[in-house]
């Protein structure tokens, strides 16, 4: 492994292909994160921590602290919903902030970084540990087979590290041999679900169906989810949720039919500064995500346009559901209410800290 390079999955390609990036850069690093080479609150995260070190690599040996400060600035313009983002450069900026030489700011953003993987790993694990014991619970109350679960986006493996923070309870309920069934909303316009969980679903052997994201109100009005399960790239103080477009409509839905409505996230994407997803930025994207489409013809990925040319698309990458559409939140230390009280039940120091 070359030390001073770092390789990540393209997910603009998934599931057709498996391709492998290098990043040289910390210009890579803005350009993987902004165009969703990566994605996922938890993998913006490490992959702006690790575009830190490779920042380090390139910088002078005078002058390090305002070459680095451009380099958190350019990382930090990339995508503005995902607090993960500010999470982790604001913890690399700490550590190095008394650092007087180069090879000292390689070692520690790259040690920063290191630990933002590990951690996510467990954090993620034990996210699903919880989660687990709701999935456990309506298996064993429900005489229906399998457990019936409704996700949005991706918010699997491959927009973490491993596990994932949604699919974490799924994959740990299937090694506990819980029937289950995950019925997969496409994510449009990006389509996440259709591309990237079904995918992942399929590698663990997991029964799925990729459904249109406008059947999922239906089909709980006819009995057919159990429970609701989708992740956050941010969630305010108060409980409210910023996830994938579309999600507050899922909860609306689920909150209509009594279906359980479950958020699962980490604590470093809790932002303490807002005090409601009023206050939370909604990215608002190329429109060319809603007027085109890429697909697979068996041969190459072809993008092709869906709509008139004339037509003007709104594309907000984003949407708020409130806390009181929310049953619970899934954490690594347990699941609350969504709700202040409810959040700082489980974490009373109000902000990030490694368990």
């Amino acid at each position: 492994m070359d030390p001073e390079v770092v390789q990540i999955i393209d997910q603009r390609v998934l599931p057709h292909q498996l391709a492998v990036v290098d990043l040289r850069s910390h210009h890579d690093a803005v350009m993987a994160i902004k165009e969703m080479w990566v994605r996922g609150a938890p993998l913006i995260g490490a992959t702006a921590a690790f575009g830190c070190y490779l920042g380090a690599l390139e910088a002078p040996e005078k002058g390090l602290h305002h070459h680095m400060q451009t380099v958190y600035s350019d990382l930090h313009k990339t995508r503005p919903t995902a607090v993960n983002l500010s999470w982790a450069l604001d913890r690399v900026r700490k550590a190095v902030a008394d650092l007087q030489t180069k090879s000292d700011l390689i070692k520690m953003t790259m040690a920063v970084a290191q630990d933002i993987v590990e951690e996510d790993v467990k954090i993620c694990r034990d996210i699903g540990l919880h989660g687990l014991s709701l999935i456990e619970t309506m298996h064993h109350s429900n005489e229906r087979s399998p457990v019936q679960i409704l996700t949005h986006c991706n918010a699997g493996r491959m927009a973490t590290i491993e596990w994932g923070t949604a699919t974490s309870p799924i994959y740990h309920a299937h090694e506990r041999g819980i029937p289950l069934h995950i019925w997969v909303d496409e994510t449009r316009p990006r389509n996440q679900g259709a591309r990237i969980t079904a995918w992942e679903l399929g590698e663990r052997g997991i029964p799925h169906t990729v459904i249109a994201d406008n059947t999922g109100g239906l089909l709980m009005r006819q009995g057919k989810v159990d429970l609701c399960l989708v992740g956050t790239d941010r969630t305010a103080s108060n409980g409210d949720v910023a996830n994938k477009i579309g999600t507050y409509l899922k909860a609306l839905a689920a909150h209509h039919n009594n279906v359980p409505f479950y958020v699962a996230l980490p604590s470093s994407s809790i932002d303490w500064n807002a005090s409601s997803g009023d206050d939370i930025p909604i990215e608002e994207r190329d429109p060319e995500e809603i007027t085109h489409i890429s697909g697979f013809d068996g041969e190459v990925i072809r993008r092709v346009q869906l709509t008139p040319g004339e037509s003007a698309a709104l594309n907000l990458g984003f949407d708020i559901t409130p806390a009181e559409f929310v049953t619970a939140l899934i954490t690594e230390r347990g699941i609350c209410p969504a709700s202040e009280q409810g959040i700082r039940s489980l974490f009373p120091e109000g902000n990030y800290c490694p368990t």
